[in-house]
This record gives C-alpha cells, sequence and structure tokens, in this order.
C-alpha cells in the first residue's frame, strides 16, 4: 500500500478517528512517503489527540493497524524530538 492509499484509507476513516479517539491532527511520514518501504515496513504516524491519554494512544494503534493490515508506529507530535522535528514535519503528509 502507498503513501496516497494509506492517507485515503486514512481520510475516509476520519470521522472516526476524531470522534471515537479524540484526534486533533493525524498525518503520515517516513519511508512510505519516501517511496522507499518494502512490504514489512511500518508506517510511520504523527498524531496530536484533543486529550492525550495512554489507553487512547494504545487504541488508537490498534485500531490503525487493523485498519491498513500493517505494523504502525504512532509518534505523538509533542513528543518529537528536538532534533528530528523539523525533519519529519517538512516531510509529514497531512490527513487531518
Amino acid at each position: 500500500m502507498d503513501a496516497r492509499s494509506i492517507i485515503g484509507r486514512l481520510g475516509s476513516e476520519l470521522a472516526t478517528l476524531k470522534t471515537r479517539f479524540g484526534v486533533k491532527s493525524l498525518g503520515v511520514f517516513g519511508s512510505v512517503v519516501r517511496g522507499e518501504d518494502s512490504p514489512g515496513s511500518d508506517i510511520d504516524i504523527l498524531v496530536e489527540f484533543e486529550v492525550p491519554s495512554f489507553d487512547r494512544y494504545m487504541e488508537l494503534k490498534f485500531y490503525l493497524e487493523d485498519l491498513l493490515g500493517r505494523s504502525v508506529d504512532l509518534v505523538l507530535k509533542g513528543s518529537l524530538k528536538p532534533a528530528l522535528r523539523d525533519r519529519i514535519l517538512q516531510e509529514v503528509r497531512d490527513v487531518a
């Protein structure tokens, strides 16, 4: 599944992601966006919650893995390390 397909699938679930999980913003970055992924690669997803909680984070991670059929590396926007922040924010393709 390429970046366009992943973003499309996430976009079609946007209402659920917002209401069920409290997602404020969501985007895809990493090897999938760069076209460097392989069939075993995970999907890097940057997320910001309206009200963050560990339970919501884990529930969303499992939901996205089921939805996309691949392992998901779910990264909190507020926890980006300064050394990587600019690169990730330039690369991310927003869904919401």
